[in-house]
């Protein structure tokens, strides 16, 4: 590949706009595909089209996203031994791959295992590298670059002052790739095979999101056929974090991921209800898989009298024996409980077959069809292994006191009994007032009557808050795929919040994945987790601490205030400085914040919505800041977010989350007194 003559720094950015040139080459060949005469028919024209589509929105030149971002040169080909003494490549690292005229490529793709060594190779293993060089930009501009001689004996390993810069560049708007930054522990979990499940615990700032983010994207990238046909899947813990996260991968090209929270999965019903604290709690006990399929089994019953089929001038007669041992097989042999009543008539038909042949007749399978939709076949199928409504079955269950006694007996205790019984219950599927957990048990007595669609792979982030019985309806769309699980044991802020991600992981059905743990803190200062660590003692005794890499150890401030106007002025403050500001209190000081934002003539918005360079203030309630930052934030009155969750263990832990949402600044401020956990 040539170069232009030149400084290092023209040479990059000639390079830089070739490469621009060509993509946008590979964008107009895809423009100008003429498909009018390849299609045999209206449906592979609409599906060519699409795929047309979706090709030339992945090729989208975005102005300030660098096209790359790091440089490789090896000291011969890859895959070369030195023996053979082939002469070395340069490789451009970015974020597609983009090749010329030629079909030679310009820009190599971050996912393709010669990328690899940029994120790996080191002084100790420097992996075949003479030079790593890694790019500085402005906007969608080069303006500098940083080299590091790996193969050079002479030149001491430093730390990159560009990479450094990345990690601590002001965030305004979504969440963004940290493809540049991918750290070689983050590149190991990123790049694990398709077949293993991951778990990663990850302490705030350590990168899990973006690491189960670019995970999707490496998955995509080494098997896409595959994952093409059975589909991915990203979950989210609300609305608001998926907004946060959502144009991650299409900067990264991919665009047919599906995000979704574990409400929308098993939204069989509209959710009009709530539940307090004990009945979620035994609601969500995996114990309640258990109760349903008792309850769901109670409606098949031995057949007492026998079948008889009549056929022109012939009567066949199935004896009640025979269709006994019938239902113990198809119970016996433990498939879901729909299949087990479609399988029913046709063993029935089959009885009434072998009788027809030992009588001299040939029926064939369209015999055994007509006879397996016999009337009085039909009959003793609906008698026998009646259909089930999943909603009906649950209704019943929560409505009906000796209906559930009877099914949760030795499973649940009569306390336990009582929290989950409506006090007044509803009269149909559609008047029940239906809760977030009630939806799951729903969605699990519907997948004890028909399977559940496997997905190829399912990322599920701030898992440490989801129940048991949640774990078992994600699980469901990963049964023959694999699954990425993502959180922090120290942020579980729910009161059926995990406790070991061992447990977690059997409840979804990868009790093999293999744990992981990131320490390294990337996002949050040193002086900000530091400060924020102080409560791990008492909310995840045991759990290491997050450690900051960052050099810039961030501003940090605790300041006793006299009332909200206090606080507006701290927002001022923060908002003098480059990037977002997130004001984050407790939920019910949320609107008389609001009054005091809006009087002071500061605007500002809602969690989820997108910052401008203008409207640079969000105003969040503490229950929604999980999985948001921002690069300053003022933290309302620690004692109010505590006092504001059921217990003090969950309120730390609420607490904890608040205090690590900031990347470059936290100023607490309160009028009450400090918990005395961060005052120890």
């Amino acid at each position: 590949m040539s170069t232009p003559v030149g400084d290092p720094l023209s040479r990059e950015r000639s390079h830089l706009a070739a490469s621009r040139s060509a993509l946008r080459a590979m964008r107009e060949d895809v423009e100008a595909l003429d498909i009018s005469d390849v299609t045999a028919n209206w449906v592979n024209a609409e599906v060519l089209a699409h795929q047309i589509d979706e090709r030339i929105k992945a090729l989208a030149d975005l102005s300030d996203t660098p096209l790359f971002f790091g440089r490789l040169d090896y000291l011969r080909a890859p895959g070369a031994s030195q023996a053979e003494g082939a002469e070395g490549e340069r490789f451009y690292i970015g974020r597609r791959h983009v090749h010329d005229a030629d079909g030679d490529p310009m820009v190599i793709d971050w996912r393709a295992p010669v990328s690899q060594p940029f994120y790996r190779a080191s002084k100790k293993d420097p992996m075949d590298i003479a030079l790593r060089r890694r790019f500085g930009y402005t906007g969608g501009d080069l303006t500098a670059y940083e080299d590091e001689h790996l193969s050079d004996p002479a030149e001491a390993a430093r730390t990159s002052k560009l990479l450094q810069q990345e990690i601590e560049r002001p965030r305004v708007g979504p969440m963004r790739d940290i493809v540049a930054t991918i750290q070689p522990e983050q590149d190991e979990i990123v790049r694990s095979g398709l077949a293993g499940s991951v778990c990663v615990q990850g302490g705030p700032g350590t990168g899990k999101t973006a690491v189960g983010l670019h995970r999707v994207a490496y998955l995509l990238y080494a098997h896409r056929e595959r994952l093409a046909r059975t589909g991915t899947l990203v979950i989210g813990p609300n609305r608001s974090f998926l907004h946060y996260i959502e144009q991650v991968l299409p900067a990264l090209g991919e665009l047919t991921v599906r995000q979704a929270t574990v409400e929308d999965l098993v939204s069989h019903v509209e959710t009009k209800g709530a539940d307090d604290a004990t009945s979620a709690v035994v609601k969500g006990d995996a114990r309640m898989a258990e109760v349903l399929r008792r309850a769901l089994y109670s409606h098949v019953t031995m057949p007492t009298e026998p079948v008889v089929v009549v056929r022109g001038s012939r009567r066949w007669r199935v004896p009640a024996y025979e269709l006994q041992d019938s239902v113990r097989e198809l119970l016996d042999r433990d498939i879901r409980y729909g299949a087990a009543r479609e399988a029913l008539p046709q063993r029935i038909a089959h009885a009434v077959l072998v009788q027809m042949e030992r009588s001299g007749e040939a029926p064939d399978d369209r015999v055994q069809d007509a006879v397996a939709r016999n009337s009085a076949v039909k009959a003793a199928v609906k008698a026998v292994w009646p259909a089930v409504d999943p909603a009906k079955l649950v209704l019943r269950l929560l409505a009906d006191a000796d209906f559930l006694a009877a099914h949760a007996d030795g499973i649940l205790d009569e306390d336990e009994q009582k929290a989950i019984l409506w006090a007044k219950p509803a009269r149909s599927v559609k008047s029940a007032k239906w809760s977030a957990a009630d939806a799951v048990l729903i969605d699990e007595a519907t997948d004890l009557i028909q399977r559940t669609h496997s997905l190829g792979h399912v990322v599920l982030d701030e898992a440490q808050d989801l129940s048991p019985m949640q774990y078992r309806a994600v699980g469901r769309r990963c049964t023959t795929g694999s699954a990425t699980v993502l959180g922090d044991l120290a942020q579980g802020t729910t009161p059926w919040a995990t406790r070991s991600w061992q447990e977690a992981l059997t409840h979804l059905g990868k009790g093999d994945a293999v744990i992981e743990e990131l320490t390294a803190g990337f996002r949050v200062p040193t002086d900000v987790i530091t400060y924020a660590s102080r409560l791990l003692p008492h909310i995840a005794p045991g759990l290491t601490p997050v450690v900051s890499i960052r050099e810039n150890p961030g501003r940090f401030e605790v300041r006793e205030v006299s009332g909200t106007a206090d606080v507006v002025t701290a927002c001022r403050e923060s908002l003098r400085h480059e990037g977002s500001t997130g004001l984050i209190a407790a939920d019910a000081r949320v609107p008389e914040l609001a009054r005091a934002l809006t009087e002071s003539g500061i605007p500002y918005l809602g969690p989820g919505e997108e910052t401008t360079q203008d409207t640079r203030l969000t105003l969040v309630p503490a229950s929604l800041a999980k999985g948001l930052e921002y690069d300053y934030v003022v933290l309302d009155e620690p004692r109010a977010v505590v006092d504001g969750e059921p217990d003090e263990r969950t309120g730390l832990r609420r607490l904890y989350v608040a205090l690590t949402r900031a990347v470059s600044g936290l100023t607490v401020t309160h009028a009450a007194p400090l918990p005395p956990q961060l005052t120890a």
